[in-house]
């Protein structure tokens, strides 16, 4: 019988005994619907679930869970690589639980004095002696003083690895590649036998280490499990940038080290092209990365309000101005005639843009006028920039216009002193561009 009939059949007793047919037809489809919700984990449950003794059955998948039972005397780094750049679906789970160091003191006092107790046996019986019990009791002993000197720490240590597969037979051939790479380093796994079910609770993140197998390993062969190993995606410093498909290692690269560290975002619409290059600025200004972004669709003004940085709109209408001979305050490594001298090549170089080219000759007289433009203002190389307020592009047009031969620059120059971009261009500017972070909403105008 379904729900609904259930439903359908409690309804009518009710109706029969009440007789308040209305409220209780109101109530029925509230009912029904509540009796079809589904929530997260119905959504993310797999079709179906059996339990074996060696694996899982989930779905389509077949999971199987192993655990690490022993390790050799000497963990060299990056032991764990191979199976994290392993090209197969699995999943790693490493506990980490700190044990006392003066309960460890204890144990290993213990241990020395039964490895010691050995080797006078052996001596007194006239044996040979045990190269074995020599070696674990120069390890014992050498752990223990940097135990006491507080140079090494002692854990217990659960890694737990679930493999994935379409079949048995793909599910072995994995089991074996595994088994392979760490027998090869004297390290040596088992599958949770009758525990698969703890075992695949203990590998998915939800932190719970339900299968509790552990082995005791102290600071420095702890160190060599790091799981984030990659041999060509990840760099010392940088921001994070994704995930290596096919290891799961981190990308974390520094695009700013590299010679040439420009960089282009092809995607089709709506593949999350904005997306990734708003995150890419978000980790960029972590660093005290300079960001300039040009906006003409206004995608990035709510980031720029939520991280505090600086709005612009530059078009004809616009109520910010920026003046181009604005001068910066000197860095500590620069002097003030550095700064002048900066700025004066820049603008040289700017109004061969605005202006659709120049000859050499125009050229030089463009240098010698922005220089005596900043000299009417009582600005030279060995002014205070703080506190001195910059010329504007009629002041330079006025020093320009009095010089011989300059009428074809004059005459290019008045749309931005007099013309339809003088109130973007000629007037003080009236943004703070003193920020790590800076947008500007560029509408675009056709120069003739």
């Amino acid at each position: 019988m379904s729900i609904l009939d259930n439903l359908l059949g409690k309804k009518k007793n009710n109706i029969a005994q009440s007789g308040a047919n209305a409220s209780v037809l109101a109530v029925l489809p509230e009912q029904i619907y509540e009796s079809a919700n589904l929530e997260l984990q119905d959504v993310i449950a797999p079709s179906a679930l059996k339990i074996e003794p060696k694996s899982l059955n989930l779905g389509d998948k077949i999971a199987r869970t192993f655990f690490i039972i022993s390790y050799p005397r000497y963990l060299t780094d990056n032991w764990f690589s191979p199976i994290i750049n392993l090209d197969k679906v699995f999943d790693v789970s490493i506990y980490v639980h700190p044990i006392d160091s003066s309960l460890a003191l204890r144990q290993f006092q213990k241990k020395v004095a039964e490895v010691q107790s050995q080797i006078s046996v052996r001596e007194s019986k006239g044996m040979v002696r045990d190269p074995m019990l020599d070696t674990a009791y120069q390890d014992l002993e050498s752990l223990r003083d940097n135990l006491i000197q507080a140079q090494e720490k002692m854990f217990d240590v659960g890694i737990y690895i679930t493999v994935y597969a379409d079949n048995d037979l793909e599910l072995f051939k994995i089991e074996n590649e595994i088994k392979s790479m760490l027998e090869s380093k004297l390290i040596y796994i088992k599958p949770a036998l009758f525990q698969q079910e703890d075992g695949f609770k203990s590998v998915i993140p939800i932190g719970i280490d339900l299968l509790g197998i552990h082995q005791k390993l102290n600071s420095e062969p702890l160190s060599s499990i790091f799981p984030f190993v990659s041999f060509d995606l990840t760099s010392d410093k940088g921001i994070l940038y994704g995930v290596n498909r096919h290891n799961s290692s981190l990308v974390i690269f520094d695009r700013f080290s590299l010679e040439n560290y420009n960089s282009v975002t092809f995607a089709k619409s709506g593949s999350g092209k904005s997306y990734a290059t708003k995150l890419e600025i978000l980790r960029s200004l972590m660093f005290d990365v300079d960001v300039i972004v040009i906006d003409p669709e206004r995608e990035y003004e709510y980031l720029a309000e939520a991280v505090g940085g600086r709005y612009f709109n530059i078009s004809l209408s616009s109520d910010h101005h920026i003046n181009p001979f604005d001068l910066p305050i000197p860095r500590e490594d620069e002097t003030a005639a550095d700064v002048l001298r900066s700025n004066i090549i820049n603008l040289v170089g700017l109004f061969r843009l605005m202006l659709g080219g120049l000859t050499p000759e125009e050229d030089s007289m463009v240098d010698r006028a922005i220089s005596e433009t900043y000299a009417m203002k009582d600005i030279t190389p060995d002014s205070d920039f703080s506190n001195i307020e910059p010329p504007l592009l009629s002041d330079f047009e006025m020093v320009l216009s009095g010089m011989e031969g300059s009428d074809s620059v004059v005459q290019r120059l008045i749309k931005y002193t007099r013309g339809s971009w003088s109130t973007f261009l000629n007037r003080p500017s009236n943004v703070d561009i003193i920020k790590n972070l800076l947008f500007f909403l560029f509408v675009i105008w056709k120069m003739n």
